[in-house]
This record gives structure tokens, sequence and C-alpha cells, in this order.
């Protein structure tokens, strides 16, 4: 690959940078280039191998994220053949398709070997990881998907897009610095509880001698999934749904009993004592039994957490709930006898609809009977007080289960569980700075390729976001980031900062030139030891 030297000069013809060299030097250090092309080789022929086309797509993904059949024009309009040595009329959309088909099958060892070289070459801590899948939702039919690959299908997608076939993505994000070093590709109806082992078997391959701590939603607790994270020596740690813990366990939790921890949530850092959310711990053991009487029994610590934020959004949403099913109520009355509800057997079917929308099967009581005089139907209702005060019973509590020794607190088991957050920052940023919008490819093989293709952006995305952060350290917040005020450096603000820079294309005798680069991007560049003026 040929090394090109600029300079900094004059701006006048331009074309836009942006991050490209920061990009290409994660690239290289990642090694995805090489990883990819020992994967799936081409002749020595090709004007580009496999790898330097999914290079380009991840610097496309990260700089200007377009539908795929227009990354031929962003290359033109980018500084991609100065940065990458690539010609822009090579990355058109037959050469992307042929690169996609060409990784599909090799997918499993890539996505390993570039999470290892991430957490070598990065020095990432993967001591506690955190899981978690989303849904991506698919325009097209895909009547006849390739049975290897995932296939598309109908689900419960994240965006409430029913109408659409989706497929779904893992993701196994580090707590340090929330890098993602592990992804997967799932079919749009895989259950999220069967995907839980295999993801914790390819984790334990990755962190290789490494004791790790896996963190996940209610999805991770089933008898079968924890089983075998115990049979494997994984610690874990994941909050039981009301199938392993009801309703009336949780509202015979003590509150008085519980211990006060010391714990400040992320979004509640800037507000004063009195303004932040509490949070109160205590903890008994659990014992879940497998459905076979040769299956052992499973004994765990079952840590009760209490929230008060949790609690102050339960009680409102109550209240909503149930103003609104006394406004259904009352326009109910007011209806009797008149067009729509002229009969017990109307108003008992209205009634329904009303408890079941509003979820207040448990508390309301209704009477409905028939006036011997007019004829009309009658209706008495009311909230059973007793019923209601159930409810409020469990408001801000929730069951954490875990394999943890008691070395590690009750307080300790709920900070390590509150970073979850990492998992869903990152699943936001996937669909955000990332811009996964619903996709539209030729087939599901080529959906499978792009999917890692994202995942390897948002992976570069982390890792720029940390290393800032860890170049910052102790200081927490970099000047003129956000409107010109100092911020915490994300990924987001990091990658827009940079945006801006430019270079002026070679001509004649002249070689490409980059204007000097305003006072932050010029630190962003220092903090990532990154020199423009260098491209790959």
């Amino acid at each position: 690959m040929t090394r090109r030297q600029v300079r900094y000069g004059e701006p006048s013809v331009e074309k836009a940078l942006g991050a490209l060299p920061v990009i290409a030097q994660f690239c290289r250090r990642l090694d995805i280039c090489g990883i990819v092309d020992r994967a799936c080789p081409v002749r020595d022929i090709a004007y580009v191998t496999h790898g330097q086309v999914i290079e380009a797509l991840v610097a496309n993904r990260l700089t200007s994220p377009t539908p795929l059949v227009h990354v031929e024009d962003w290359a033109r309009a980018w500084a991609v053949e100065e940065v990458f040595s690539i010609a822009p009329e090579v990355l058109n959309d037959d050469r992307i398709g042929r690169a996609l088909d060409a990784v599909a099958p090799e997918l499993a060892g890539i996505v390993g070997s570039i999470g290892a070289r991430a957490i070598a070459e990065f020095g990432v801590e993967v001591a506690r990881i955190h899981w978690d899948m989303t849904s991506i939702s698919l325009y097209g039919a895909y009547g006849s998907s390739d049975p290897d690959y995932v296939e598309p299908r109908f689900g419960h997608p994240k965006d409430r897009r029913p109408d659409l076939l989706q497929i779904q993505a893992g993701l196994a994000v580090a707590a340090d610095g929330g890098i993602p070093v592990w992804h997967r590709s799932y079919d749009g109806g895989a259950g999220e509880v069967a995907q839980v082992v295999p993801a914790m078997e390819a984790l334990s391959r990755l962190a290789k001698e490494r004791r790790f701590l896996l963190v996940g939603d209610s999805k991770l607790v089933s008898y079968s999934n924890l089983a075998a994270m115990i049979k494997a020596k994984v610690s874990f740690i994941a909050p039981a749904s009301k199938s392993y813990v009801g309703a009336e366990v949780l509202a015979a939790c003590d509150f008085d009993a519980a211990v006060p921890v010391d714990y400040v949530a992320e979004r509640d850092a800037n507000k004063s004592q009195e303004e932040r959310g509490s949070y109160r711990v205590s903890e008994d053991t659990m014992v879940i039994c497998g459905k076979k009487k040769s299956e052992p029994d499973l004994h765990l610590r079952r840590v009760f957490v209490w929230s008060s934020a949790r609690a102050a959004a339960a009680a409102k949403a109550r209240e909503k709930k149930l103003a609104r099913a006394r406004g259904d109520l009352e326009r109910l009355g007011r209806g009797l006898g008149g067009r729509y509800y002229q009969s017990e057997k109307e108003v008992i079917e209205r009634i329904a609809v009303i408890t079941r929308e509003r979820r207040v099967k448990t508390s309301l009581k209704t009477t409905v009977g028939t006036d011997p005089v007019t004829r009309k139907p009658t209706l008495e209702w009311h909230f059973d007080e007793t019923a209601l005060a159930g409810e409020a019973a469990t408001d801000g509590w929730y069951a954490l289960l875990t394999n943890l020794g008691p070395e590690v607190s009750a307080s300790e088991v709920l900070s390590n569980y509150k970073g979850q957050e990492a998992a869903e920052r990152r699943y936001s940023n996937f669909k955000g700075p990332i811009a996964v919008a619903p996709m539209f490819l030729k087939n599901n093989r080529r959906i499978e390729a792009l999917i890692s293709v994202i995942c390897l952006a948002l992976l570069i995305f982390s890792l720029v976001e940390r290393a800032v952060r860890l170049a910052l350290s102790p200081v927490v917040k970099l000047a003129g980031l956000w409107a010109g005020q100092p911020a915490k450096p994300t990924g987001r603000l990091i990658f827009i900062a940079l945006s801006r820079l430019r270079l002026l294309p070679a001509s004649g005798t002249n070689p490409a030139e980059i204007p000097r680069p305003p006072p932050l991007q010029a630190r962003l560049l220092e903090l990532l030891g990154v020199d423009p003026r260098r491209a790959r």
C-alpha cells in the first residue's frame, strides 16, 4: 500500500478529510485489512483487496453513512484515495457486494480475531462484559433467504415497525470504555434466551484464561443459561423477571431493613444531593430447580434493589393509567343507553377493552346491570384500594440474581449491574451516529456482512472515545467541544469536531496539502496521536 506525504497549506478547492486519518490509524492498529485478507484472499491482479473495501466501508459509516450505492460518490468527495490509496471508481456497488459476499462465510473468525486484537492492542480490560441484543428493520421481501445466514423474520422490533422484517444483533461490550469487543447477527425471530450460552462460550474464548463477569438483562436468566455459566465458571449478574421473582415477593421487601447504597447514576452526576436518586439493597438466597430430577438445584444470591427514581416513575405511571381509565369509564357512563351501549353485553365488552388497554385488571371493580324502568344498562365502578396498595408496595423494587461470592457486597453487585448502561449507550450509537436505518440489500448473506461492518465501525467509534478520555485523564472535559463550551468527550462530539478537516488534492508538481487545523481539531489529533499529514 502506497504511503503518501501531505503538508499543511492554504485551502482552495478541497476534499473532505474529516476523521479519515484517525480511522485509518485505528484500522491499522486493529489490523482489519490484514485479518480480512488472510481469511478472504484475492488474486494479485485485483485493484483492491476485500480488506481494503471493508476498511473503506467502515470509514464511510463513521464519516458520512449513506446507502451502499452512494459509496463511490462519497469516496470522490472525501480524501479516500489520499488516505486509503483506493481509487473512488473501485468502490462501486458491484465491488462492494462481492466483498460482502466474500467475508460473510468467515465472519466468526474475523470478528473473534479483531476483538482479540482490540483487547491486546488497546489494553481493553474484559473483567466485566455487558451483553444485550437489539433488532434492525429491513426493507424487502427476502422470500428466498440463504439458510446458511441470518434469516429475516417478523418479530418484536425495537423501532416499533412490525410491518417490516427484521434481523437481530447482539453486542458484548467491555465495561472498560464501553468497547464492543464481540458481536453477532441472529435471525429476526430468534429468542434472546437461547443466544446467551453461545455468546458466553465465544466470550470465554476471547478472554482466554481471564475470568470475566457477564452482565445482561432478564433474558440471561433461565435454568439452562445459568447452569451453563456456573459450569463454565463464568460469573454473572442479571435482573430476575416476574416469572422468577413475583410481585408478592417484591411487595414483601422491607424498606427500612435495606441498606442505603453510595451510588450515583451518571444522569444525576451534576445534580444536587437532594435531586439525586437514591438506592437501597438487601439480599437473601434463591434456589432455581431444573425440569428434570437429574438436574442439580442452582443456589444463587438474590439482591433486592430499591430505586427512588423507579419508585417515582412507577407511581407516576400508575396515576396516569388510573386517570386514563377513569376518563374512559366516565365517558362510558355518559353513553349508557345511547347508540353504542344499548345493552349489558356492549358495556361489558367496552369494560374489557378499558381493563386491557389501561392495565387495571387487578384494581378495577365493576358492576353492570339493567335499569328495570328505563331498560338502559347501568354501571357502578371503583378502584380497589387494597389492590392499589399492593401495586404501590412493589414500586422501586427489583431483584438481581448472581453467582458472585460473598466477598462482593450487595452494593457492589448493584454498581456492577448499573454498568449495563454501556451496552445500551452503544446501541444508541449503533442506530444514531452510525445510522443503522432500515436496510435493503440484495440478500441475507450481504445483510449479515454489513451488520459486521457497522459493528466494526462502532468498535473504532468507541475506541476513539476511550482514547481521548484516557489521554485527558484526570481532566473530564475538553474545551470548545460542545457549542464552544467545555464538554465530556463522546464519540459523536469527537467525530463531529473532526469533520471540519479538509484536504487540498495534489495538482501538477504540488503535493496534497491540509489547511492547518483549528485549535480544537489540533488538540484532538494530538490526544489521539494522529498526524493527518502522514496518510497510510
